[in-house]
This record gives C-alpha cells, structure tokens and sequence, in this order.
C-alpha cells in the first residue's frame, strides 16, 4: 500500500512553488493573447515551395507597400511550405493583395486558415472567458458543498485553481498562443480534475462513516489506495489520445492538446497527492 500521506509536505512544496511560479510568469512575460482577444488577422497559407521567415518578411515588405505590416509576426508552421502571418486588422482587398504577392513570389498558394477578429468582438471574447471559468467554479463549489460538505468543495476548488494556475504558467514561460480553443481546454480540464476529486471525496465519505479507530492519515491512505487502480486507468487511457494529439493534430489542435496533456497530468497529481492530503490537514487541525 502507497502511503500517500508521507508525501504531503514535500507535495504542498512543489505545487506552492509551481503556483507562485506560474503567478510571476502571468504577469512577465504574460499570455500570449491570441487575435481572438486582441483583434486582428491570421493568415495561414501554403506554397508550393519551401519558405523561411525571412523570404515571408521580405514578400510583405517589398510587395505590399501600401498596407501597414510592419508589426506582422512570420512563423513557419509543420510544414516547411506552411507559413501564418499575425497582423493588424486587415480588410479583403488587403488580403487579396498580400495572397497576390505571395503567389507572384513563391508560385501557387493554398488558403489554410483566414481569421478577422475586430477589438471589440476580442474584449467580449475575454469577458466572456473570464465568465465562463468564474461561474463554472462557483457551479463546482455549490455542488460539491450540497452534495458532501463545505471542507470538500474548498478543498476541490483549490486543486482545480492549482490544475489550472499551472497550465497558464505553461503557456506563458513557453508562448504559446492562447486564444479560444484554449478556455475550451480550460473548461475541460476543469471537468477532468473535479470528476478525479470527486471520485477521492466519494471514498473518504464512505470510509469515514465506516471509521473506528482509524486516524485521518490512515483512512485517507486507505481511500487513496482503494481508487487509485481506477485513477491510473482513466488517467492513462485518457493521455494516450491526448499525446497522439500532440504529435499528430498538427497546428490547428496543437495548443488545445497541449493544455489537455498538462491539465490532466497535473489534475490527477492533485487529486492524488492534494486533494485528500489537504482534506486530511484541515480535520486534524479543527481537532
């Protein structure tokens, strides 16, 4: 038997550093908004030959000195003839003009991925973000408070804050793009973590009203031991499609896999070495 409770301190230590660490890296360098919160044009297109970032700028630069592109971001995508543009708003006909310039320069060209999202529609997409995560906790912690106690739920909606908190850290030491499949990731890890917790809370609740002389270290090691076959199941089976995910889904599915793979790996961390540890801290302590 695995005696979770022996790892508690050293567990608390690593999440409060990787949850102070993720704090500090949301505020410098920051979330790389995406143009669904900022406003903006995204342009993905494929040519028939090989390209690099600077034959891109150069096209944009000589080719199209009417439009304003100077603060155009060039990344070269999967695919060595696969490029996207992340500009300033744009309009058809300069669309139409930069697509021109690209097949004049590099032969035929292949519209991937064409994304127009004024300031305003990308301030309700934040507020809307920001909505959706805050009701959703607040949901999570009147559930779980009705359906076991007010200690349950707390505990619950701190390790979802600790899941979460870590996945942005992610995205802001690595830049990569957040936009709106990644609050839909967010929203699925939310549901991934508190359905692992749930299932931990069901089993310390039974065992608690079968408890004698049991100490909360023993019966949570017990309740940690009883469902951690079923945890390790889900947990794995759910990463294999995850990963392939990651390595296969390309460009378009690649941040959104990449926030499931962390969420779920660091959600069942705290649904195994948080979640009950914590509970357990809080009883002894009221004791």
């Amino acid at each position: 038997m695995i005696n979770f409770v022996s790892y508690r301190k050293p567990a608390f230590i690593v999440s409060g550093i990787l949850v102070a660490l993720s704090l500090v890296l949301l505020l410098v360098p920051g979330l790389n908004l995406g143009v669904d919160f900022t406003g903006g044009t995204i342009l993905e297109r494929q040519t028939a030959q090989n390209v690099t970032t600077d034959g891109v700028r150069r096209v944009l630069d000589e080719a199209t000195p009417g439009i304003d592109l100077a603060g155009a971001v060039v990344q070269i995508l999967d695919q060595p003839n696969q490029f996207m543009i992340r500009t300033r708003e744009l309009t058809n006909a300069d669309i139409m003009a930069v697509d021109a310039a690209f097949e004049s320069e590099f032969g035929s060209l292949v519209e991937l991925r064409t994304d127009v999202v004024g300031p305003v529609i990308g301030n309700e997409l934040v507020r809307n973000a920001i909505i959706a995560v805050v009701v959703s906790g607040l949901g999570i912690l009147a559930y779980v408070s009705w359906r076991f106690e007010y200690r349950f739920a707390t505990v619950a909606v701190l390790c979802l804050l600790h899941d979460v908190l870590i996945v942005l850290g992610f995205f802001a030491i690595t830049g990569r793009e957040v936009n709106s499949p990644f609050v839909a990731s967010v929203l699925t890890v939310l549901g991934y973590s508190i359905n692992n917790t749930i299932v931990v809370f069901d089993r310390i609740r039974e065992n608690v009203k079968m408890r004698k002389k049991q100490s909360y270290g023993e019966l949570v090691n017990q309740s940690l031991n009883q469902i951690l076959t079923r945890s390790l199941n889900t947990s794995i089976t759910t990463l294999l499609v995850v990963v392939m995910l990651v390595i296969f889904g390309g460009s378009a599915i690649g941040d959104f896999a990449m926030a499931l793979l962390i969420g779920i790996l660091f959600g069942t961390f705290s649904s195994l070495f948080l979640a009950g540890p914590l509970w357990m801290t809080w009883m002894e302590r009221k004791k």
